[in-house]
């Protein structure tokens, strides 16, 4: 009847171990992002390991350990109690040899959460190139006349470029438009006697992604796709308190005509509860307000989507021309697919273009998509695939029209199919082309925040393997957060082995959590990875299990291969 001492200690570890991850329950939740978030803040548990050895003299050497004994060590954290409902895959593997180091649920599949990302990145790295850039053209019917007037309208055709954007403009709402504006100035147009038009028909199909959830769809990380996107297609929501029994005061930054605040939150007395409640309505640029603000309370900052982002984008590039000068007679216009093949079919003269603007290369925007993990950027990427590849395709076997000018002749008259689909068409090729089995990766959107994705640790082990062989390896590798250091990890594996060290892409979504990547043993032998975890409820037992497998990895200091 009696237990041996290890038994007893061993079951008061686990008592212990069970009530510090019960403390708090995570909310829904999804990763940071740089200014404007991509994925909902995961809060990030203080981490207590688990004894990976018997406490040893600090005169005694610190044994080398062998690979069952890492295999074992990870085999006990998975035994956790609070884990036991849930489903685990793991797939580690050494970088140079493709040794097996532990696998269990390989070949099952998981919703992978924003590692999805990698695949839809990886893709475009290989298929666009570092050096792909986003254009962005100005049209019109002709050139500026000797007065600089415009007879007619003045089109911006976008095609995706998610660098009208805070976060490429230090936290700027309007540089990267007023780029736009100057180089439109320095073309010699002084007047539009016509409407000033957005022209978003380069993507086609739902701006909403597919499987996204309607409670997403409020919040920055929601965001719908627009090829003329702008400041990652939301508003900074300010909401602060006043004199009790007032109004509160509400700012939507940048200010603009687009969004409309329908404010009734009051200002209560200090110490009492917030009770703060903000909706946007579904297709509806209406933010309501509603319930109560302390007038001790800090205030409420966030980040609201925008529906039909490009007539935000032609509202305030109107005001930064207008501030240089430009005289614009018409109205704001926006037009897509079904305007744009109506005027293709009439026997206008093919437009003019007045000036062009580019993009970053894609090995800055794609760390700018991984790193903070952002979901409107991947979403993007994956329709420009759909577009730049996929649709060419589609081309290859069909005779132009005679006189097609580039970006203003739509092809999306050769399919209905849309860009989304296009690009993941596009991916499931590369993945092919890659030796990943056809079945391993299901793909709904490009960024993750659908539940319809489905990977396996095995492919996510074999995408990461490949890339880290691709002549592009360097650029894949920069673009990946890094443990302790920046994006989605900067807050993890801070004073252990795993800073500065580990690599990769994390995943979070309302009981997901995942992260594949790269780490280095302390013996120096590179090991790739993949942990993804569904089914657990709580945020901080999944994060907290998945650090602790990756702490034993870059604690391991015998050899693999």
């Amino acid at each position: 009847m009696k237990k041996t001492r290890n038994t007893t200690k061993i079951a008061g570890f686990l008592t212990f171990a069970l009530a510090f991850f019960n403390l708090g329950i995570a909310a829904y939740t999804q990763e940071t992002r740089t200014k404007i978030i991509v994925e909902k803040p995961t809060p990030t548990p203080t981490f207590t390991p688990l004894p990976t050895t018997s406490p040893t003299p600090t005169s005694t050497p610190t044994p080398i350990q062998t690979v069952a004994d890492l295999q074992s060590r990870i085999q006990i954290r998975l035994a956790r109690p609070e884990l036991r409902r849930g489903q685990i895959g793991i797939k580690i593997a050494s970088l140079d040899t493709g040794k097996v180091i532990f696998e269990t649920n390989a070949e099952k599949y998981f919703m992978p959460a924003s590692n999805m990302k990698s695949y839809t990145v990886a893709t475009a790295l290989e298929k666009l190139s570092p050096n792909f850039r986003f254009v962005t053209s100005v049209f019109a019917g002709a050139l500026p006349d000797a007065s600089g007037t415009i007879r007619g309208d003045l089109s911006v055709y976008g095609r995706g470029d998610i660098s009208f954007s805070t976060s490429f403009y230090e936290n700027d709402y309007y540089k990267g438009l007023d780029a736009l504006a100057t180089l439109i100035a320095q073309a010699g147009v002084k007047r539009v006697e016509g409407n000033l038009v957005g022209d978003e028909s380069y993507f086609a199909g739902n701006p909403i992604p597919s499987g996204w959830e309607w409670d997403d769809l409020q919040w920055y990380y929601g965001a719908e796709v627009s090829a003329l996107a702008v400041n990652d297609n939301a508003i900074d929501l300010r909401i602060k308190p006043g004199s009790i029994g007032a109004s509160c005061a509400v700012q939507t930054l940048p200010s603009n005509t687009i969004v409309k605040i329908s404010n009734r939150c009051t200002v209560s007395a200090a110490g009492v509860k917030r009770e703060l409640r903000i909706i946007k309505k579904l297709d509806q640029n209406t933010i309501e307000i509603t319930g109560t603000m302390p007038a001790d309370d800090k205030g409420f900052e966030g980040y609201v989507a925008v529906s039909r982002p490009a007539e935000l984008f032609i509202e305030m590039l109107r005001g930064l021309l207008i501030k240089k000068g430009v005289v614009i007679t018409g109205q704001n216009r926006v037009i897509g697919v079904k305007e744009k093949l109506s005027a293709a079919n009439s026997n206008s003269p093919p437009p003019v273009e007045i000036t062009k603007v580019e993009s970053p290369p894609f090995n800055i925007i794609a760390a700018k998509t991984m790193k903070p993990s952002q979901n409107l950027y991947t979403e993007t990427i994956l329709w420009t695939l759909g577009e730049q590849i996929g649709r060419k395709e589609e081309v290859v076997a069909t005779t132009a029209a005679p006189g097609a000018v580039l970006g203003t002749t739509p092809d999306k008259k050769l399919s209905n199919a849309s860009s989304a689909e296009l690009g993941v068409k596009t991916v499931q090729n590369f993945l092919r082309q890659i030796g990943m089995p056809p079945d391993s990766v299901i793909q709904s959107d490009g960024s993750g925040l659908s539940r319809h994705n489905l990977i396996t640790p095995d492919s996510a082990v074999k995408l990461y393997s490949y890339m880290a062989k691709s002549q592009y390896a360097n650029v894949w590798r920069d673009s990946l957060t890094i443990g302790a250091v920046d994006g989605t990890l900067r807050n993890r594996f801070k004073g252990t082995s795993a800073a500065a060290n580990v690599r990769g892409k994390t995943g979070t979504i309302d009981q997901v959590s995942s992260l594949s990547g790269y780490v280095n043993t302390r013996a120096g032998e590179k090991l790739v990875f993949s942990i993804l975890i569904n089914g657990v409820a709580d945020g901080k037992v999944r994060q907290a299990a998945i650090d602790e497998i990756i702490l034993l990895l870059s604690d391991f200091n015998g050899r693999i291969n």
